[in-house]
């Protein structure tokens, strides 16, 4: 039986490898922060371990220990991180030191899997043609413009970096569904009739549904290829309008309101933002790493690599994908 190392598993994304992992009747190791929930880690099968990333050698001695009591993992899916931050420098920290300080680990303590995922993100390339909707390859070269996808982009280049090292990493682009709360805010605006576009431009978007995420994890881990790294959406491109349309479908809301906010305003609220987080020490949604995000016109990219290697298709197209979010949130009574 496969043994698996999950980090961040109590997260959106990481709780559904879980689940990937427990149907697949993998032996399962949950990475989870002390005091993290386990609302969606009920199985009694899975096995947790709060590794501490901070200090290496107190990872190593971990992992040491780990391994001498159930054995080595096969496969690890480094999972964790943060997407937004009360100093900035905390994506360095945690995106960036703590993968480096988990690889060493590894290494040091002879502990290296037959597979190791990083999951990076696609803002680690930045912004491509922002003119039109040519996408970022996979032969770009990356040029992030967040504090957060440069921390990603220097994890990714450390782990390339090490001579045999059997990574994989994987480049989703905006991932939704059950259990998300980013997607979750703007579609409760829209629910209420409302809809608030960010610029005048029109915005090409791409997504993956998080169980189409979890798909291709488990491809790249049981692939006979190592050492590769790839973009991962469901193979569509989306408007920002489009978007509206099929949300509006979806929860059968006739009428919306279209509105649109010009960026420099967007701008301005999120350095007011990020002036009243550093106030209440608490991290905000929107500051000027997200706006910078939020700016970008096109999010399109090339995932031919990842379906000619992987045999990846996606089963979520957006409307699919968004139902099935929808009607867990009306479950849940999130909406």
């Amino acid at each position: 039986m496969k043994k698996i190392l999950i980090t961040g598993a109590s997260g959106f994304i990481g709780s559904f490898l879980v689940e990937t992992a427990l149907a697949k009747t993998w032996d399962i190791c949950a990475g989870i922060r002390e005091g993290s929930s386990k609302q969606y880690l009920q199985d009694p099968k899975i096995d947790f371990i709060d590794l501490k990333f901070a200090d290496k050698k107190m990872l190593q001695k971990q992992i040491n220990e780990y391994v001498l009591a159930h054995g080595k993992w096969d496969y690890i899916i480094h999972n964790a991180g943060i997407t937004k931050a009360l100093n900035q420098s905390d994506f360095e920290q945690v995106n960036t030191q703590f993968c480096i300080n988990f690889v060493d680990a590894l290494i040091a303590a002879d502990a290296v899997p037959s597979k190791f995922i990083f999951m990076s993100s696609l803002s680690a390339f930045g912004p491509g043609d922002e003119s039109g909707t040519k996408p970022l390859l996979l032969s770009s070269t990356p040029k992030p413009n967040t504090n957060y996808g440069l921390s990603k982009l220097k994890a990714e280049q450390y782990i390339q970096s090490i001579s045999n090292f059997p990574y994989m990493i994987i480049r989703p682009t905006g991932v939704y569904g059950p259990r998300d709360r980013d997607y979750l805010m703007v579609l409760k605006m829209i629910q209420k009739g409302l809809n608030v576009g960010l610029g005048f431009k029109t915005q090409y978007l791409t997504f993956i549904y998080v169980k189409d995420l979890a798909k291709a994890c488990f491809l790249a881990l049981e692939s006979p290829l190592c050492q590769k790294a790839y973009f991962v959406t469901d193979g569509d491109m989306y408007t920002d309008k489009a978007y509206t349309r099929i949300a509006q479908m979806v929860m059968k809301q006739k009428r919306v309101l279209n509105c649109r906010i010009p960026l420099f305003v967007v701008a301005a609220a999120a350095q007011i933002s990020e002036y009243m987080s550093a106030i209440s020490k608490e991290a905000a949604v929107l500051n000027k790493d997200k706006y910078k995000i939020l700016k970008q016109r096109n999010w399109c990219c090339e995932t031919a690599p990842l379906e000619n290697e992987l045999k990846f298709a996606a089963d979520y197209n957006l409307s699919k994908g968004m139902q099935e979010s929808v009607e867990w949130y009306k479950e849940n009574k999130w909406l």
